[in-house]
């Protein structure tokens, strides 16, 4: 295994971290709904993808109304 012959400077070793940041998530907007959401993500409102319905959602009353019949 290698060892290294000298020590790395601050400034050396600060300036390689500098560039391990994260960064924050892309944020777009539902052409449907107008709702902000996750790029590449189906819009969690309305369910909508590309101008496409890709998910059916349902309110809190239909979840209710439907936990009561099962």
């Amino acid at each position: 295994m290698g060892v290294p012959k000298k020590k790395r400077s601050k400034s050396r070793q600060r300036s390689r971290q500098s560039q391990q940041k994260l960064s924050s998530p892309s944020i777009g907007y539902c052409p449907q709904c107008k709702a902000s959401i996750l790029s590449h993500f189906a819009c969690p409102e309305c369910g909508y993808y590309k101008g496409k319905q890709a998910v059916i959602i349902q309110t809190k009353k239909e979840k209710e109304k439907k936990k009561e019949k099962g």
